[in-house]
């Protein structure tokens, strides 16, 4: 398990945040074609829909649409392609344990630069009851008024 890493967050995906309870972070590489470099640099992704699961002792993405590069020829890629993270072998053996006994599943929070590379961080997830959706929400706007009526005080 990794902390919050700093780099440029080339795309989030907001969502998870709202429909799960993030329990742990890992940082995984990712096994990506050149032109999904390109246009993940660009910004081209969408992380909404996708997730991860562990197949065979390894990790993989689906959902993930990454758009064709802009710039790309007819041996563009396949923006909804299967790919492989890349995690160690006892993370990868942590995470079998969690997500096959105990309910959680794999989630894809960001696409960020570290260095040259670029990283996705997932989280393990167990999903939020409609309940919790309203808590959460309900939660957020105290605290937005919180905020600006300590804003108006001063």
């Amino acid at each position: 398990m990794t902390g919050r890493t700093e780099g440029k967050t080339l795309a989030s995906n907001r969502a998870a945040f709202h429909n799960y309870f993030i329990e742990e972070r890992y940082e995984a590489g990712i096994a990506l074609l050149g032109t999904e470099v390109k246009s993940l640099r660009e910004g081209q992704a969408n992380l909404k829909d996708a997730f991860a699961r562990v197949k065979d002792g390894e990790v993989f993405l689906y959902n993930c649409h990454v758009a064709p590069y802009s710039h790309g020829n007819i041996s563009n890629h396949d923006p909804l392609r299967t790919r492989k993270l890349l995690l160690r072998r006892s993370e990868i053996r942590a995470l079998i344990g969690k997500t096959v006994l105990k309910g959680y599943t794999l989630v894809p929070l960001r696409f960020y630069l570290k260095g040259p590379h670029i990283k996705l961080e997932i989280g393990l997830a167990k999903g939020k009851k409609l309940h919790d959706r309203r808590e959460t929400e309900r939660r957020r706007e105290i605290e937005r008024e919180t905020r600006a009526a300590m804003k108006s005080a001063r």
